[in-house]
């Protein structure tokens, strides 16, 4: 696999220098750093790198908002929001934003490069700190109206596996997986495969 290119985000420049420091050294290339949401915009744009880490609470553009513009304007780059907080809203407003991980400024260095590698392959990440935070009231009742076949669907599709992989996996054909996703989209009031994969996780339906 190829060095991940990464552009680091945060307004307190020793946290840069710390993540920078122990990424680089973990052959992770650091494409830019930014020290507000704007000029990480910039830089992903200038830049396209495979992953963002961005400070959840940014000056000028929120880490939210660099997720969701990122989404339109270098749809490859996958968005880590690194944050100190824990609020809920924050956190599942940046999921529907096209965010595609978490994780809390608390956690280990090596958590961090875990987030990076993780996400770099088209999966999800949330911090093991945040996955209560992010469970939903109503979780228990779509964990209800999910099939156990459409939980193991999406828990392989969050794992990067395309359908043909997860059919092989579950003994069935393609099709059957595309139809378990369609099913599972559906009672997820998602729009795209993606979006189920995020509400899953961010309601803890699947692990």
């Amino acid at each position: 696999m190829s060095n991940i290119t990464c552009l680091l985000a945060d307004d307190h420049p020793a946290v840069i220098q710390a993540l920078s420091d122990y990424l680089t050294a973990r052959d992770v290339v650091i494409v830019g750093t930014a020290r507000d949401g704007q000029e990480a915009l910039d830089v992903i744009v200038a830049t396209k790198p495979q992953v963002a880490v961005v400070d959840l609470r940014m000056p000028r553009v929120s880490g939210t908002e660099v997720a969701r513009q990122t989404a339109r304007l270098s749809p490859k780059t996958a968005v880590i929001l690194y944050t100190a907080y824990g609020e809920r809203s924050f956190l599942t407003e940046a999921l529907d934003a096209g965010a595609s991980g978490f994780i809390l400024k608390e956690a280990p260095l090596a958590e961090v490069h875990r987030a990076i590698e993780f996400v770099s392959t088209g999966r999800t990440y949330v911090d093991p700190g945040l996955a209560g935070v992010l469970s939903s009231a109503v979780a228990s009742e779509r964990t209800l109206n999910l099939t156990q076949r459409e939980r193991e669907t999406l828990r392989l599709l969050a794992d990067g596996l395309s359908n043909e992989e997860i059919g092989k996996q579950l003994f069935i054909s393609p099709e059957t997986v595309r139809t378990h996703i369609r099913k599972a989209m559906a009672k997820l009031d998602a729009d795209t495969r993606t979006q189920a994969v995020a509400t899953a996780l961010r309601e803890s339906l699947i692990a």
